[in-house]
């Protein structure tokens, strides 16, 4: 395995990044149309179509899903992605007498982040980059890409540190042969902090595997007098909506639209176990989950369930300091890597 979210077999990434313009996007592309649920707690949200997600609703399945920074701007990512997948034939699609020549409707549910104020070039005009930048992550898209400074994380800030992109995976089930496989994709982009105030360790460091974000342990105190140290507000970087994490968690295990989304909200503990504070009014969180459907469930499925959406949240929090332990310093913010 490559802790990876295309360690769930059927899924490819592509990550596309502006340099000037200090941003990025990243998608997430099922080999084939897949059950997608989402769940939202941050106070400050930017979606698309997330209410086509609703499990009342007529479409039951996606063709890819988008993370973005650019704020509102950032959303034309996902027109990016859906003229990429039209042109390929990809889409939900109208059958009956007098749907002839009427091309399908890739369904592209997408989330940004704000990183419009962290030192690069936004003098855009009228073209913004972002639907340009979707077309090329599709191009871009694989089993393998690259975390930290990268895609959706690229301008991405994460409290008083660097944000960026981090990805991790696990196996629910001792078989490896018919394990069900959990994979988290997560651009940290926070107004809390990630890590313990007045230490270099993660908040998430209890769910660390093979030393993947450092090795350096827990925090021996977690208490602060403090409540925003090492945050956006210690350092004057905060206000409403500008900040967010979003992500994609994923699973080739078999579940209905509403499962989904109850994985989603459990994956959100996630955020809280690797952030604080987190979901804030000032944060737009937003957590996807899809469902690839190769494997199926072990009864009883309420407690099979429950017990993916805790591996969930667990897989999560590792891939919110994989995010900022990988990422690389920029001219107005400093990597982990390089503070402690």
């Amino acid at each position: 395995m490559k802790n990876l979210i295309t360690d769930v077999p059927g899924l490819t990434v592509g990550n596309a990044h502006d340099d000037t313009v200090l941003s990025g996007t990243t998608v997430v592309l099922p080999d084939r149309r897949a059950v997608c649920g989402v769940d939202t707690r941050g106070g400050a949200p930017g979606t698309r179509e997330t209410d086509a997600l609703d499990s009342t609703c007529l479409v039951d399945a996606v063709d890819a899903v988008v993370l973005s920074g650019g704020s509102v701007y950032g959303l034309d990512a996902a027109s990016g992605v859906t003229a990429w997948l039209g042109a390929k034939g990809r889409g939900y699609r109208i059958d009956g007498p007098h749907t002839q020549g009427i091309p399908p409707s890739p369904v592209v549910p997408a989330a940004i982040l704000f990183d419009l104020a962290n030192g690069g070039d936004k003098d855009w005009g009228k073209t913004p980059p972002y639907n340009r930048l979707g077309q090329v992550a599709c191009d871009a898209a694989s089993d393998n890409f690259t975390l930290g400074n990268a895609g959706a994380g690229f301008g991405a800030v994460a409290g008083a540190l660097k944000g960026g992109l981090g990805s991790a995976s696990a196996l629910f089930g001792v078989d490896p042969e018919s394990a069900i496989t959990v994979g988290a994709l997560i651009a940290v982009n926070a107004v809390g902090s990630v890590v313990v105030p007045g230490t270099d360790r993660f908040w998430a460091a209890h769910h660390e595997r093979d030393g993947e974000f450092g090795g350096r342990g827990a925090a021996d105190r977690v208490a602060s007098d403090n409540l925003w140290a090492g945050t956006k507000l210690e350092t004057g970087t905060a206000a409403p909506g500008t900040s967010t994490t979003i992500g994609v968690i994923a699973t080739n295990a078999a579940l209905t639209p509403a499962e989904a989304r109850r994985i989603a909200i459990m994956a959100h503990d996630g955020l809280a176990r690797a952030i604080r504070p987190v979901h804030t009014p000032l944060d737009g969180d937003t957590l996807f989950v899809l469902s690839t459907g190769q494997r199926a469930l072990q009864e009883p499925r309420p407690l099979a369930l429950a017990s993916l959406g805790a591996l969930a949240a667990d897989t999560t929090a590792r891939a919110v300091a994989r995010g900022v332990y990988l990422a690389g310093s920029t001219p107005n913010h400093r990597a982990y890597r390089d503070r402690f």
